[in-house]
């Protein structure tokens, strides 16, 4: 066998050796035809990571730009959101402006219909007399407000049912206010007498029904008789003394105005003519003026006494009548004097044919 084996040997050895060398090309071959580019397994992971990270790193970076603008976007949006708001403050500012403007417009429009003097920021007055009369306007215009709120304040104490002191405390108080009234009606007088006597502070209606610059008493009395019911037979008997003493007053003032009158149109009508650019009788024209002139000058004594009249005429129903009574007249004397302006209010704005 051995011997077989060695034959056998020698005589293929040239076949092995081609398959051998066949064999080694093909491995060759194989090996050319494997790219040189393919990357081993490891390189190929950190390949693959590499790319992740990077992309991860992008996508990070994308996240804060696009937070940002949101933020951004947000705040603008805010911003725009307040301005229109501060926008629509100022027009509603505006707009309240506007109508406060006309609203003062009409109701100085319409004080100017009722007669009520109120003159311009550059008027200056030109005597002692129009600065008295401007100034008690002034003073009773404040003295109205005020008079309002006191008379408010007794409603409602009254309406809430409130005790006796608390009455007498808020009663005495508007009383003394009225006295302030006559005090500076009495200072507005010494100024000027006719600006009183004519109640150009007061509205139209309220001119109507003016006896010397004011109320009449005895009116007051017989409208309080009316409101104040259930009262007792004392104080019945009591108003009705005090009304026809207040007639009686009041009827001797009158007269003495009018005999006043008739003394100042006497003066004038029994002197001496005075012509217009004449020099001739100006002596005599000069004394009959000076005359008259001196006889108007009671007539700030008949202003006052009417005026002490009627505070003494509240002072007395004060004393007939009881705290809660007397509560009560205070506010049906107020409403009527509201009523009074309520009426010339609407008799102004009456429509016209």
């Amino acid at each position: 066998m051995y011997r077989g084996f060695r034959s056998c040997n020698s005589v293929q050895l040239p076949i092995c050796q081609s398959i051998q060398l066949a064999r080694v090309s093909d491995i060759e071959l194989s090996a050319r035809s494997v790219p040189k580019t393919l990357p081993t397994q490891p390189q190929l992971e950190l390949g693959q990571l590499a790319s992740l990270t990077a992309s991860g790193s992008g996508d990070k970076s994308k996240d804060k730009l696009g937070q940002k603008a949101l933020r951004r976007l947000a705040q603008n949006r805010e911003a725009a959101r307040k301005s229109r708001l501060r926008k629509k403050a100022y027009v509603e500012q505006l707009e309240n402006s506007r109508l406060k403007l006309a609203q003062l417009e009409q109701e100085l429009q319409r004080a100017r219909q009722q007669g009520i003097f109120i003159p311009n920021p550059g008027d200056k007055p030109h005597s002692t007399g129009e600065n008295g009369a401007l100034a008690f306007d002034t003073d009773y215009a404040r003295w109205q407000e005020d008079h309002s709120k006191q008379i408010n304040e007794l409603r409602g104490a009254l309406n809430s049912h409130a005790g006796d002191d608390d009455l007498r405390r808020i009663v005495d108080s508007i009383m003394a206010h009225y006295g302030e009234a006559f005090r500076l009606k009495g200072v507005a007088a010494k100024a000027d007498a006719f600006h009183v006597l004519s109640g150009m502070w007061k509205t139209p209606v309220e001119r109507c029904f003016l006896w010397l610059g004011e109320f009449r008493p005895s009116e007051l009395l017989k409208l309080l008789a009316s409101r104040l019911e259930p009262l007792t037979e004392q104080q019945l008997a009591s108003i009705c003394s005090l009304q026809q003493s207040s007639q009686q007053a009041e009827e001797d003032l009158s007269q003495g105005v009018k005999a006043l009158q008739q003394s100042v149109a006497e003066a004038l009508a029994l002197g001496s003519p005075c012509p217009a650019g004449s020099s001739g009788n100006a002596a005599d024209c000069s004394g009959q003026m000076a005359v008259a002139i001196g006889k108007l000058g009671t007539l700030e004594n008949f202003l006052q006494e009417a005026d002490n009249l009627r505070l003494q005429t509240l002072q007395q129903i004060q004393s007939v009548l009881t705290t809660r009574q007397s509560a009560r007249a205070l506010l049906a004397i107020s409403d009527y004097f509201s009523r009074l302006r309520a009426l010339s209010s609407l008799w102004i704005a009456r429509p016209r044919e």
